[in-house]
């Protein structure tokens, strides 16, 4: 029944402060900070977007640093939404982050890809979405 209850399609920036992140155990301090998870610019309704052939880019000042299809998702919108109803009670407004395809530099030679810093600007796509941009200060 998952499909019955998306409300639409956005575009999440999952940021994480990981100096933060990897001062405990838990990594809640390091992706919870006020303005971290910002979403937008539009909500597009599931029968207006084709999931399956749509792209996902995102640059650091210009540069590509992630893209994939979203068909190449590991699991797909419905799936994550009958495992989270599992184990907890999802409400209507809910939005869920469904994950990254790769080139966060977490695991990259650090001398070749930097940490985001203050100017910097991050854009993420979604081809049949549009475009989020966000300058760190």
């Amino acid at each position: 029944q998952a499909k019955e209850h998306i409300l639409g399609y956005t575009i999440g920036n999952d940021v994480s402060a990981r100096s933060l992140q990897f001062r405990g155990s838990q990594w809640i301090l390091g992706k919870s900070l006020d303005n971290f998870a910002p979403i937008g610019p539009t909500i597009v309704a599931p029968n207006d977007f084709d999931f399956e052939s749509a792209t996902i880019t995102t640059t650091v000042n210009g540069e590509i640093r992630q893209q994939a299809k979203l068909e190449q998702m590991i699991f797909k919108p419905y799936d994550i939404i009958a495992f989270l109803s599992s184990y907890m009670t999802l409400q209507e407004g809910d939005i869920i982050f469904t994950g990254t395809p790769s080139g966060v530099v977490l695991g990259k030679n650090e001398s070749k890809y930097s940490w985001l810093k203050p100017g910097d600007t991050v854009t993420v796509s979604i081809s049949g979405i549009g475009t989020l941009e966000n300058k760190f200060i």
